[in-house]
């Protein structure tokens, strides 16, 4: 009877485990599909040339997603606001993208003959064309080593900037580790825009920038505000240069801080070269 028992209770008890194990496994097992990323095209087997867009992979003007990208990433980088992208490129569900898709990253209509390069790296200058054959380019002069940076060439979408925030700086501009400038303060202290714009983003979708503001200025130059605390307009609203945009914050940072970026046809460029100085 006991060694009956015995044998009762240790099968219970590994029945018990069979079925904790199989719950456990189905909590933790991970979606079959996540629309909310782009999925890729590699391990999901799509056919790439399949994808919307991809007629146009490698033509100017146009921008083909890679991992981890979303419109957002993409409209920072490009100069463009997120909504445009998605409007040109007739996107009906912009939240879902797929690597390997080509978007449209310049309005329709516009010359892209000699728009910056799309495909992820550094805009390239064109070749200049003279006489029925390609001029060779002549090395530019490496000019001389300067404390400071060169002022912005002026241009017909010149902008004048202010400062942002009232606070000190405790970081520069570093082309691969601080694509801007990060400013000091207190939680909820004023962040203002640095020049009239349109608010092309405001939100939290772009990972590593916390509440994030982004303004288009003109077809050249977008600023973005980062780490807020609150923000106070959204998107599509006009704003004037000095107008209260945001709360400083420490949202996806290590403390509170304003980081601003001045991004020139998408590409971070260094704020002291626009922002007057103190």
């Amino acid at each position: 009877m006991l060694v009956s028992r015995s044998l009762g209770a240790l099968g219970t008890a590994v029945l018990a485990g069979v079925i904790l194990a199989g719950c456990s496994t189905q909590a933790n097992r991970a979606p079959v599909e996540d629309r909310g990323q782009p999925s890729s095209s590699t391990s999901s087997g799509v056919d790439v040339k399949s994808l919307p867009g991809a007629e146009n992979a490698g033509k100017p003007g146009y921008y083909t997603i890679k991992p981890g990208d979303t419109l957002i990433k993409v409209g920072l980088e490009h100069g463009q606001s997120w909504k445009d992208i998605a409007r040109w490129s007739n996107l009906d569900n912009p939240n879902v993208i797929e690597v390997g898709q080509v978007v449209r990253v310049v309005p329709p209509g516009r010359d892209v003959a000699s728009a910056p390069s799309t495909s992820g790296g550094r805009g390239v200058a064109p070749v200049v064309v003279g006489g029925g054959s390609a001029a060779t380019p002549t090395p530019a002069p490496t000019p001389a080593p300067s404390s400071s940076p060169a002022p912005a060439a002026k241009g017909a979408d010149d902008v004048d900037f202010i400062w942002p925030a009232s606070g000190s700086l405790i970081a520069g501009f570093d082309e691969q580790r601080n694509k801007g400038y990060d400013i000091s303060g207190k939680a909820g202290d004023s962040v203002v825009a640095a020049a009239d714009g349109r608010v092309v983003y405001a939100g939290a979708g772009l990972r590593g920038y916390g509440n994030l503001i982004i303004l288009k200025h003109n077809n050249t130059y977008l600023t973005a505000y980062a780490h807020n605390q609150s923000l106070m307009v959204k998107e599509d609203q006009s704003v004037k240069k000095g107008q209260k945009i945001a709360e400083m914050g420490s949202t996806d940072a290590d403390r509170v801080k304003l980081h601003f970026e001045v991004r020139r046809q998408g590409k971070p460029v260094d704020p002291s070269r626009y922002l007057p100085s103190r």
